[in-house]
């Protein structure tokens, strides 16, 4: 595995975000401090990026080289290289994703296909007693989850939520993380802030407020976080 398998499965992915509505090649050179012209020769082949633009690049589209490797049970015979396997995750409702465990089987809406190498490679911060959780759940969001983290979340994409992140960490140390926190039956889409025993629901829309939730004296963080949403399939 070289510079060049790694930059070619960069490419790709970033055309896959691009092509779901996630990011624009705007966006992209902005966050990663290129000119737009450089961002279009590289998504169309026609550069290749030194060390440093590919670690600006992954730093602004807010992926690790562990994104790009491919799954070790991999089918790398399609063009690229690019992994095919995927997993069937079922998307349930919001109160199935916070309070069950296992999810039932009454409670199973529909499966979305997850390409494989966006899981298995998850860094894992499950909260006491939640690694016996089932990890992947989906949910459909609506326009009250979409509108504070557009373009991240658009209304009826569906969010995949690894149910075994319920760490304040950051996943990323220079990237904000994307959670889904409850509220009772309600489940938040945000970034996360705690401070003074509360926790601070940040959106990505600098429109949209922001909300707050007071812990009770036995509540932990971790109580209220369902997970972090590790993927996200617009248009489905």
């Amino acid at each position: 595995m070289n510079l060049d398998f790694l930059q070619e499965n960069l490419r790709l992915e970033i055309l896959r975000r691009i092509r779901r509505g996630l990011i624009t090649g705007a966006e992209l050179a902005r966050a990663s401090g290129f000119r737009h012209a450089h961002i279009s020769n590289f998504l169309h082949g026609k550069r290749s990026l030194s060390l440093q633009g590919f670690d600006r690049i992954l730093a602004a589209g807010n992926l690790s080289i562990l994104d790009l490797i491919p799954a070790p049970n991999a089918d790398l015979s399609a063009p690229g290289g690019v992994p095919s396997p995927v997993q069937s995750i079922p998307v349930v409702s919001q109160q199935a994703a916070i309070f069950q465990p296992r999810i039932d089987p009454s409670s199973i809406l529909g499966t979305i296909p997850v390409p494989d190498s966006a899981l298995h490679l998850a860094l894992a911060r499950p909260a006491t007693g939640r690694s016996v959780w089932q990890r992947f759940v989906a949910f459909r969001a609506d326009a009250e989850h979409a509108v504070p983290m557009y373009p991240l979340l658009q209304q009826d994409s569906i969010a995949v939520i690894d149910r075994h992140y319920n760490s304040l960490v950051r996943y990323r140390p220079m990237q904000p993380t994307m959670y889904a926190v409850h509220t009772n039956e309600r489940l938040h889409a945000c970034f996360l802030n705690f401070e003074a025993n509360r926790l601070i629901l940040r959106p990505r829309n600098l429109a949209s407020p922001v909300q707050l939730i007071e812990l009770a004296l036995h509540e932990q963080p971790s109580d209220r976080i369902v997970g972090r949403i590790c993927y996200v399939a617009t248009a489905y």
